[in-house]
């Protein structure tokens, strides 16, 4: 899928880690993909600070933080929790099943936030936001 010219994309948090282990993906994290404008959102940060269990992580995550002005950095209104937590009942029903509750319920999140703004979700984990997007009208994913 092809960005429109001036379009908006919020980074998924492995493109994070793609570029912080081993460089991947600059073009999207640093910029460079012409007149796109890029977002991050809190539920990502949240993700990268789990994993950032060293000093120079958690200094690689300060540094991303700080790259996204605020306005760019997006929080979660309660109108996306509720929603989340409806669809997450709908895909998932009580979660028994599942090992992992929080990485489904963090791709959601990410999911309706960017829905929320028109932007395109940039990850590499296609297959979960095309799920999600089967339920939740007019999401947008690319690969980076």
């Amino acid at each position: 899928m092809a960005l429109p010219i001036g379009g908006k994309v919020l980074l998924d948090t492995n493109v994070f880690i793609d570029f912080l282990r081993v460089g991947t993906h600059a073009e999207w994290v640093c910029g460079g993909h012409g007149n796109v404008t890029r977002f991050i959102s809190a539920i990502v940060l949240l993700e990268l600070r789990l994993g950032a269990d060293t000093p120079k992580r958690k200094k690689a995550v300060d540094r991303l933080q700080q790259a996204f002005l605020t306005s760019r950095t997006l929080g979660l209104p309660p109108t996306i929790l509720d929603r989340a937590g409806q669809l997450f009942r709908t895909m998932y029903g009580n979660a028994s099943g599942l090992r992992d509750r929080l990485g489904p319920m963090n791709d959601i999140l990410i999911a309706l936030t960017a829905r929320e703004i028109g932007a395109t979700v940039v990850t590499s984990n296609v297959l979960e936001f095309r799920r999600i997007a089967t339920k939740v009208s007019g999401l947008k994913i690319i690969e980076p």
